[in-house]
């Protein structure tokens, strides 16, 4: 079955016929039309050559083709965003589109009055556009002051930027962002919104409104200078929550139920409900924008009856708070802790800067060694080292805790101990020396991440977990003494575990093993 643009029906009745017999080849004049999507035809008499997709006209008396898209296009394009007309050069030559800086072989447009040549794509490039890295909007320029910015550097791929050809800057008297075209114009950055003339970008930031907050001040004290809300009642609990500014919890488990770490100060709390909130995540905005995603994000407290959803940066089961883009069919949801990655990062696994990339297809994270996609964010090294860490890695916690050690373990990236000791103290298995790990100095006590942080981190203890493998929900527990064995492998549940509490059941089982559980 053939399929065509509704302008293709108009090229006439004999082409029409050569349309359906692909192979064919008919004379009209001294063109001929090819209909073998995957032809290499000569385009100069040089014999340089061109490998087209789809139908091209050639002359073979010139050794000259033409494709169907240059073919249809108009000899003279006039576009708002340009005070001139642009020309069509309909031949066969190399260039450099003036636009957006990268190179063509063909049939760009060119302007006479300012000299300049483009791509046919790039002459419908906006002036102004709105992306998310960036607070401010963005203005097409092609001719920059030499002390306009402070570097040439692109503040999305990090690779410098040629002011002799376009680029996207902010005209922001203080402000020094620019960036590539291309860059600037990727569809996982810009959601295609064009800005007009004079928009004030200011309407677009939201974070600080007071109606852009899920908080209601109920009691204010006096700290030093500053009034802070000592009480406060928020949308997502029934009764007021007090705030506690130093001192310990009486459990020393106890986690937010925003973003589900370990609770610390200064806290939110109601004692009655043991619901707890880090002053932060109570403070968090209804929406706010993010380099992760194109769309506004909607603060949201659960996705299903239990407030189990998947992080969408870095693909782990979480409960609480998360942030959630309701346009169109997108659908995406982020955690607390991505949500509080920027696009640049310091991490101390690295000695460098790193930079989010959108599209890390047939790459590797440096750390765990996963392969990741198109789909999947991630972190690179502004210097080009070969140095990724995806999203997952980036947030995992700088320290954890081990039952049998009084210090805090750190998060350390590479071991050089003999192979023989390079064993996990928590599971008594063994442990890769490239791989990262929780370690105490004082205490020589070393665990993998996991059996550090458990499987699932981002859940709090005590919540229940949906399973499609079994009829009943799961309750997360911690196991310190007297570790069960798990049902479906038999391996003792050291750590944090499922247990399904019912009478009939009761039993427990390993995050990864629970799939297998009838």
């Amino acid at each position: 079955m053939v399929f065509q643009h509704a302008e293709c029906l108009g090229l006439g009745l004999e082409l029409q016929e050569l349309l359906m017999k692909k192979f064919m080849k008919t004379s009209k004049e001294s063109f001929h039309w090819f209909g073998n999507s995957r032809t290499w035809l000569s385009f100069t008499q040089s014999q340089s050559r061109i490998q087209w997709k789809w139908f091209v006209y050639s002359c073979s008396l010139c050794n000259f083709d033409i494709s169907l898209d240059d073919f249809l296009s108009p000899p003279t394009i006039t576009v708002a965003s340009h005070e001139h007309p642009w020309m069509l050069i309909s031949r066969k030559m190399s260039f450099v589109c003036d636009f957006c800086g990268t190179d063509g072989d063909h049939s760009p447009y060119f302007c006479a009055t300012c000299h300049l040549l483009v791509h046919k794509n790039c002459i419908s490039l906006p002036r102004h556009i709105m992306i998310t890295r960036h607070r401010h909007t963005i203005s097409l320029s092609y001719s920059l002051r030499q002390n306009q910015v402070e570097d040439w550097m692109c503040k999305i791929c990090y690779k410098e930027v040629d002011i002799n050809y376009g680029h996207y800057c902010c005209p922001a008297s203080c402000c020094r962002y620019i960036a590539h075209v291309r860059c600037a114009t990727d569809k996982a950055i810009w959601d295609g919104r064009i800005m007009l003339e004079g928009y004030d970008e200011r309407s677009e930031e939201v974070v600080d409104e007071p109606w852009n907050l899920i908080t209601d001040v109920v009691k204010k004290i006096r700290i030093g200078e500053l009034m802070v809300a000592s009480e406060i009642k928020h949308s997502y609990h029934d009764h007021n929550l007090r705030l506690t500014f130093s001192g310990k919890t009486k459990d020393d488990d106890s986690q937010c139920d925003g973003c589900t770490r370990p609770i610390s100060t200064p806290f939110y709390s109601c004692e009655q409900c043991k619901f707890f909130l880090h002053k932060g995540c109570a403070e968090l905005p209804k929406e706010t924008p993010h380099p992760f995603h194109k769309h506004l994000l909607t603060l949201s407290n659960s996705e299903d009856e239990y407030g189990n959803s998947w992080c969408r940066a870095c693909g782990r089961l979480y409960q609480g708070f998360s942030y959630r883009c309701y346009e169109g069919d997108c659908r995406f949801g982020f955690d607390i802790q991505c949500m509080l990655l920027s696009d640049t990062l310091e991490h101390p696994s690295h000695e460098h800067s790193l930079f989010l990339v959108h599209n890390n297809e047939g790459t590797r994270c440096s750390a765990c060694f996963s392969r990741l996609d198109s789909r999947d964010v991630a972190y690179r090294c502004m210097k080009r080292c070969d140095f990724r860490l995806d999203v997952g890695c980036a947030t995992l916690p700088l320290t954890a805790w081990y039952k049998y050690d009084r210090h805090a373990l750190t998060l350390t990236y590479s071991d050089d101990s003999e192979p023989s000791q390079l064993y996990c103290d928590l599971c008594e298995k063994e442990r890769e020396p490239n791989d990262w790990f929780y370690y105490c100095a004082d205490c020589d006590n070393s665990l993998h991440l996991y059996c550090a942080i458990g499987d699932l981190p981002y859940v709090k203890l005590g919540n229940k977990i949906n399973s499609s493998g079994h009829r009943h929900p799961f309750t997360v527990v911690k196991n310190i003494w007297n570790c069960p064995p798990c049902k479906a492998c038999g391996e003792v549940c050291n750590g944090q575990a499922l247990e399904c509490k019912e009478s009939e059941c009761n039993f427990t089982v390993h995050w990864a093993c629970h799939w297998s559980v009838l």
